[in-house]
């Protein structure tokens, strides 16, 4: 039977948040290389680590999982909004995790400077925050399906970051039916209960709906689990196992349209 509705992921789906963070990451290793004369590339890995380590020692940890805010995000996020309590206790940490993230990256390398890991902190959310990218292909697809499809938007993530990221292309959010947020929902993907409550919103049974992203543990995970058509877009040409495997694999967002047929 033919869909009656696409369900998009938007971070690397339609909006390019890679590119966003790497480039916030490039520019901010940068400065910080000028200052201190150590490698802009070995800042990154050794900030990105060291943010890792940090995000995974909080009690919020578990909660962020759930929800599928990474690390990176809260590099920028600042958890204004959210009803649970977790979201209360990430504003309160989010400031010196930023701090501490650089300032740990930088020491790491051997560079012991709290007030330059406090600079660097604060330029990194400057820097994601001039970059709202969105792939070119994203509007010419979501012209072809609007009016012939609901179309709905289905993204993990802290509800004030998500909402900013839609606002840096506010062209984007009136092709929306209906916009989904798992931080404001209660549960990430891949949880069959945000599938669910997707479908309700749109009034559909599963087998009448297909769900796109680039995440095989999210996306592609929990739209097999409830049963709907799942549309894999690896655009890296990544390897996968056969342990999660999507009834449709695709480049470019375009190899979407004759799948709705």
């Amino acid at each position: 039977m033919a869909k009656q509705a696409v369900l998009f992921d938007l971070d690397d789906t339609l909006l390019w948040d890679d590119r966003s963070v790497q480039e916030a990451f490039d520019a901010t290793c940068e400065a910080g290389a000028a200052q201190t004369g150590v490698d802009a590339k070995a800042l990154e890995e050794a900030v990105r680590r060291e943010a890792r380590a940090l995000y995974e020692s909080y009690e919020t940890f578990a909660f962020t999982k759930m929800i599928g805010i990474n690390p990176f995000e809260g590099l920028w996020a600042n958890f204004l909004e959210g009803e649970q309590k977790e979201f209360r206790l990430l504003q309160e940490l989010a400031p010196g995790y930023r701090r501490d993230a650089w300032t740990r990256g930088l020491k790491s390398l051997g560079i012991d400077n709290p007030e330059l890991g406090a600079q660097l902190a604060e330029q990194f959310p400057a820097e994601r925050r001039k970059r709202p990218y969105v792939y070119e292909e994203t509007f010419a697809v979501l012209d072809q399906l609007k009016g012939k499809y609901k179309l709905l938007l289905l993204t993990n993530g802290s509800p004030d970051l998500q909402r900013e990221k839609l606002a840096g292309v506010p062209a984007i959010v009136p092709y929306f039916d209906h916009i989904i947020i798992s931080g404001e929902f209660g549960k990430g993907k891949p949880a069959a209960e945000i599938f669910h409550h997707a479908l309700e919103r749109l009034g559909i049974e599963p087998e009448h709906g297909v769900m796109v992203g680039d995440k095989l543990t999210t996306d592609i995970l929990g739209s097999n689990t409830i049963g709907m058509t799942s549309v894999w877009i690896n655009r890296h040409g990544m390897t996968r196992t056969d342990e999660i495997i999507p009834a449709h694999e695709i480049k470019h967002l375009e190899e979407l349209l004759p799948l709705l047929v």
